[in-house]
């Protein structure tokens, strides 16, 4: 019983954690854009090629958390394709976010 259990849960708490993930790399991402257009409506942009500063740096943290999580939750990732469907929280995660500004954008600009 113990182990159809967690063959029902597993799934559902990779989607979870890999949602989780997805989101708050999303919030950082339009945390970080928020700030760029903070700065160039100011005018305080020092040149055309920091387009998105600090995209490298934020990339390498999300690398860092999926290495985190193999670590630390090591049952997601024993062979049993949990791992796709972490990935595919993330993408549900971040992909909400990108809704949200999707949105956020469509209706202030009416």
């Amino acid at each position: 019983m113990k182990t159809q259990l967690l063959q029902i849960l597993l799934p559902i708490c990779g989607i979870i954690l890999g949602g989780v993930i997805g989101f708050i790399f999303g919030s950082i991402q339009n945390a970080a854009l928020a700030r760029h257009r903070k700065l160039q409506k100011e005018g305080d942009l020092k040149s055309g090629w920091s387009i998105m500063p600090g995209s490298m740096r934020r990339t390498a943290f999300l690398l860092a958390i999926f290495g985190a999580v193999q670590l630390a939750c090591p049952m997601f990732f024993d062979g049993s394709n949990i791992q796709w469907l972490v990935s595919a929280g993330v993408v549900i995660g971040y992909g909400w976010t990108l809704l949200q500004q999707l949105r956020h954008h469509e209706f202030t600009r009416v």
